[in-house]
């Protein structure tokens, strides 16, 4: 079973060694690169959020298997959507799902249902991937796809995997996609995103979940980073830290209507 991709040839490159060699371009050389227990990356195309990326995954030790978090754009599926088995294709290649891992997250978890249609059409995990393969060849993912809104629902989702990770995969990524506030101005985007970083980087949850709603900061991911957030705290993380933010503006030109890009990483 695969997993065709659906954003190759739009948001980042269609051609395996085009795709190379931007990945080339966007990853920097880090001698010492850390192990993460969670990360926060960016979905948009390569050229307003690959520098965002690119300078989170620069930072990491990309291990074996990566859990990614994704929001649901299309409104499809079910609340908390897991890809059950196969394979997942880029232009790099194809990236196995770790199905052990699926099932046992499957088994602790009963919000979590097996369902691809919330996959079929949605960008969000699928544009992280490349650089996963491009960092670790040998890498397999999980993939949940997040429509839930419900605090409770996101932090048992989130705990759930936590305690599994503990048992059966201590050194895996979980990484949360989400770009940050949409098509306000630079100077709008800028205040209200910091708000929400600031929570963030304290491993606040309910400031964060408290935060987004009141100043209606319109951040597509914030219920996968709160799972993230509460898996990592599950697995005693110690702190975060923000690697890069900017908007789309840098690369547009345009100030006046911008979506915001912040790259964070867990320890």
């Amino acid at each position: 079973m695969y997993r065709s991709p659906i954003a190759s040839g739009s948001f980042y490159p269609g051609n395996k060694e085009e795709l190379e060699s931007t990945l080339k371009t966007l990853l920097k050389d880090c001698p010492e690169k850390q192990k993460a227990l969670g990360a926060i990356s960016p979905h948009a195309g390569y050229v307003y959020s690959g520098r965002v990326m690119g300078n989170v995954f620069s930072r990491i030790e990309v291990p074996d298997t990566v859990v990614i978090l994704a929001p649901n754009h299309t409104g499809r599926g079910a609340s908390f959507s897991v890809w059950p088995e196969g394979l997942w294709r880029t232009p790099l290649g194809d990236t196995s799902i770790d199905e052990e891992l699926v099932n046992e997250i499957l088994n602790r978890c009963e919000l979590i249902e097996k369902d691809k249609v919330a996959h079929q059409n949605e960008h969000s995990a699928e544009v992280i991937l490349p650089f996963l393969q491009y960092s670790n060849s040998q890498v397999k993912i999980v993939v949940i796809v997040v429509r839930s809104g419900n605090f409770e629902e996101l932090s048992a989702v989130g705990k759930s995997i936590g305690d599994v990770l503990k048992k059966i995969r201590p050194d895996t990524l979980v990484v949360a996609s989400s770009d940050m506030t949409h098509y306000e101005s630079q100077q709008s985007a800028d205040k209200k995103d910091k708000s929400a970083i600031a929570e963030i980087v304290a491993l606040r949850v309910e400031g964060l979940y408290r935060v987004v709603r009141e100043q209606d900061i319109s951040m597509c991911g914030v219920s996968p980073v709160i799972s993230m957030m509460v898996c990592s705290k599950e697995r005693d993380a110690a702190k975060a830290e923000l690697i890069k933010y900017e908007t789309s503006g840098e690369a547009s030109g345009d100030y006046k209507q911008v979506v915001g890009y912040a790259g964070i990483i867990v320890e």
